[in-house]
């Protein structure tokens, strides 16, 4: 297909197997609910067990023991808790995850022009997702404080249903500083992971097709295709649960009642920045590997199957 727009230039938009129009950019906003509402919803129990670990990590050591604390004390409800929050929350930044960053992306290439964009890739990839990750978090913000309290809360302090735990978020609101208290921990966990999870994940695509698969990709098989996603974003999804879980402690610890009204630099402080960087951090790895290989096979699945390529290449 040619790079050019109708007009004659070269347009970012026209690269791709088929023009990147609204329908496209609609098309992958869908890819992505379902990549992520599905993925994280699906891993509700581990997220249950790491958030708890980090809470209260005399009582919930690792992940088998903490599982079974919860199993034994709530029963087989206690590992589901905050499901509904979950998957409506992902879904929604799902949805801007991915498709903005394919929006995001166009346009910053179209800025710099063809040559800058083929020298400076990493750049525009870095720029895309964490533009679009702005706004996916805005959406995801009032949910994701909902899932945590819910997750964290001891048995029969705060409701455990969707409905109910959202109005009482909104009745405690001064406390609970819902709905947006927790977007700026939340952008220092998201914008840095988002940014590692778009940019490696391109970068070892383009290394797979560059040296294990080196012809034009179009001529593979879409299931050595869809392989190389899942490749690529498991590999990503290891680097990018390093460099975020720092950030995703303080945002467990923050729904803690000993911390109220405290600052994120005073938790930071307190908690010491080893066991902020490490705990838990052997349960995130393996959520995240596995989330992001999924998240990118299914969004690469679903683009695939409407005609769209799957993303990235050499």
């Amino acid at each position: 297909m040619s790079h050019l727009a109708p007009t004659g230039k070269w347009d970012a938009r026209y690269i791709g197997p088929v023009p990147h129009d609204a329908a496209y950019y609609a098309k992958c906003m869908l890819g992505g609910v379902l990549a992520c509402g599905i993925t994280h919803a699906g891993l509700t129990p581990l997220d249950v067990a790491k958030c708890n670990m980090q809470v209260n990590p005399t009582k919930y050591k690792g992940l088998g023991s903490g599982l079974a604390t919860l199993i034994r004390e709530e029963g087989q409800t206690g590992i589901w808790k905050g499901l509904g929050p979950t998957f409506v929350g992902y879904s929604l930044q799902g949805m801007f995850k991915y498709g903005l960053y394919e929006l995001f992306k166009d346009q910053y290439m179209n800025l710099a022009g063809e040559e800058l964009s083929n020298k400076y890739k990493p750049a525009i990839w870095l720029a895309g997702s964490a533009s679009a990750e702005v706004f996916a978090d805005i959406a995801l913000c009032p949910l994701e404080m909902t899932k945590v309290k819910i997750q964290t809360s001891p048995t029969g302090t705060f409701p455990t249903s969707f409905g109910a735990a959202l109005a009482e978020m909104s009745r405690t609101k001064v406390e609970t500083r819902y709905p947006f208290g927790s977007l700026v921990p939340l952008w220092s966990r998201q914008i840095p992971y988002t940014m590692a999870k778009f940019c490696f994940y391109e970068k070892i695509v383009q290394l797979f097709y560059t040296h294990v698969f080196p012809e034009p990709k179009e001529t593979y098989a879409k299931t050595t295709q869809l392989g190389v996603t899942f490749a690529s974003g498991y590999l990503a999804g290891v680097i990018c649960a390093v460099v975020s879980h720092p950030a995703d402690t303080v945002v467990s610890l923050m729904g803690k009642p000993a911390n109220k009204g405290k600052s994120i630099g005073a938790i930071a402080s307190e908690t010491g920045l080893v066991t902020l960087a490490t705990k838990g951090l052997g349960t995130r790895v393996l959520m995240i590997g596995t989330l992001t290989g999924f998240q990118w096979w299914i969004y690469d699945s679903f683009k695939a199957s409407m005609g769209l390529g799957t993303t990235g290449g050499k």
